[in-house]
């Protein structure tokens, strides 16, 4: 006696798998947060790096990202610079862990692998911002390996998201 898979089946099963992936990866966004620091563009940040690479107020004790009384604190010229580096991480968790949970919801799930899909193509730009400092001279060989790696990892994240939006049964639009 075999057992078939269902078109359903893999699909709720590839939903929870990438529900999961989402959820861990939200939960590493406030665990670790330092682990995302590379990956929000400098332009997009009223903290900005300084010399060492580090953002204002990201030293012991402090949250990392509040805004100072530096010159880089108002966003320093950046139209684009409309939270700091902690509060994109912040954020791009807490957006990582709604998904996680819309996903698992067949009826929002078209919907919530859509937004999946256009949240992993919009990070492209932190990963191509990443190596591009990683190639850079603050750069190192462990970073310049790490992004090297990540960047293209993107594009099957964004597939395999954007093949959840087809409903089981429902051809494919």
């Amino acid at each position: 006696m075999s057992f078939r898979w269902s078109r359903q089946t893999v699909q709720t099963l590839s939903a929870a798998a990438m529900s999961t992936l989402l959820l861990a990866s939200a939960m590493k966004h406030f665990r670790q947060p330092r682990f995302f620091a590379q990956m929000v563009p400098d332009y997009l940040c009223r903290d900005a790096p300084d010399s060492t690479g580090e953002a204002p107020g990201a030293g012991a004790g402090s949250a990392g990202g509040a805004v100072g009384t530096d010159a880089t604190s108002d966003g320093g010229g950046r139209p684009w610079a409309v939270m700091t580096r902690a509060e994109w991480i912040a954020v791009s968790g807490l957006l990582e862990a709604g998904a996680a949970v819309v996903l698992l919801i067949p009826a929002t799930r078209r919907v919530a692998a859509t937004a999946v899909a256009g949240m992993f193509t919009v990070f492209l730009a932190g990963h191509v911002d990443a190596l591009r400092r990683a190639y850079g001279p603050a750069g190192s060989p462990s970073q310049r390996t790490a992004h090297t790696v990540r960047l293209p990892v993107q594009l099957p994240l964004i597939l395999w998201a954007w093949s959840l939006r087809t409903a089981p049964g429902r051809p494919k639009q």
